[in-house]
């Protein structure tokens, strides 16, 4: 299942995340062995459960975000590393607990933790590696940077509870969707980008150059995600298509959609998503009404808006190799949908 989707931008050079990967694996390489040390504990299971979703492939693009903008600014020190792994810790905890509250049977192409160890044993983890990232924000001495990290957590924690009182209404609207958004996602991309500079003792406007940067990289990474439930590949995505779908979570293309719809068409969206009928009929179905209504191709046009404006809040920031890179993942996270 899925549908193809063609961009009208940005198609003629295959972007990468190479170059930022180049630049930062160095540091990256000191991420990974304190990822390790940190994930350790003489109960067993932690660093069963954490090691699991860790050494599963991710790209580790928000860990890798906050070493290049802390570099950007000639940072020297071990600062960095400590919070660029924070970030990860971050994100994998967040990673396990949604599993939990979606319950969500593959991650990157991987039976999830709760699969494997149950529900329990994922959510506990989960509030090991955040013990264990906010120790790591003390150690580094910023308490700038450990607000701005902390304030990312509630707020991602808030976006989870978002999700759930909007799940299954397709009385949802395009702000509230921006809303979830906004604090799932964009909110440590935003945090991870912010505190490199932040610690490397940058003027506040290029801090805020990096927050609106991270910030709006975040929002179209997310929308190319909720695109490709619909539009992509098993085997890209890590999960099944129409995991969304199934789990009755109200994303940009659904919403269009059903906006856009007939009477009749509205009154399918509420028997699949309200009433839980998300038969393979249904999704094939579905997908047929995103398409015919350009759900798809609308989720990523707004994904390529906010891509243009992190382009543009990079801008003032002194030319290099570091910002070519980080100005080269704009196009890579939306050019997925390929």
């Amino acid at each position: 299942m899925g549908v193809v989707i063609s961009l009208e931008e940005g198609k003629n050079k295959s972007a990468s995340v190479k170059p930022l990967v180049d630049l930062t694996k160095t540091d990256m390489d000191r991420v990974n062995q304190l990822i390790l040390s940190k994930a350790g504990s003489d109960v067993q299971m932690i660093p069963e459960v954490a090691n699991h979703l860790i050494s599963s492939g991710g790209k580790r693009l928000r860990p890798m975000l906050t070493l290049a903008s802390a570099s950007m600014f000639g940072y020297q020190g071990e600062g960095h590393v400590k919070l660029a792994t924070s970030v990860e810790f971050m994100h994998t905890a967040t990673l396990l607990h949604d599993d939990v509250v979606d319950e969500s049977d593959l991650r990157r192409g991987k039976s999830t933790a709760r699969m494997i160890w149950g529900n329990q044993a994922s959510v506990l983890v989960g509030d090991f590696l955040l013990g264990q990232a906010f120790k790591m924000m003390v150690d580094v001495g910023s308490l700038e940077a450990l607000d701005v990290l902390a304030t990312a957590a509630a707020v991602i924690a808030e976006g989870e509870v978002l999700q759930l009182s909007v799940a299954k209404n397709l009385e949802t609207t395009e702000d509230d969707y921006l809303s979830v958004i906004r604090a799932k996602t964009a909110a440590l991309f935003a945090a991870a980008a912010e505190v490199g500079p932040i610690i490397a003792n940058a003027d506040k406007a290029s801090r805020s150059a990096l927050r609106s940067y991270g910030m709006n990289l975040g929002y179209a990474f997310q929308m190319v995600d909720d695109a490709l439930d619909y539009g992509g590949k098993s085997a890209d995505l890590g999960k099944n298509v129409g995991d969304d779908f199934r789990e009755g979570k109200i994303t940009l293309p659904v919403i269009l959609a059903f906006r856009r719809g007939t009477q009749e068409e509205q009154a399918f969206w509420r028997s699949a998503i309200e009433k839980g009928e998300s038969s393979d009929e249904n999704l094939e179905k579905a997908l047929g009404l995103i398409t015919k209504h350009d759900a798809l191709k609308d989720t990523i046009a707004r994904a390529l808006h906010y891509g243009k404006i992190a382009r543009d809040a990079l801008a003032p920031l002194p030319a290099g190799p570091l910002k070519d890179a980080m100005m080269e993942v704009i196009d890579f996270t939306i050019q997925r949908v390929n």
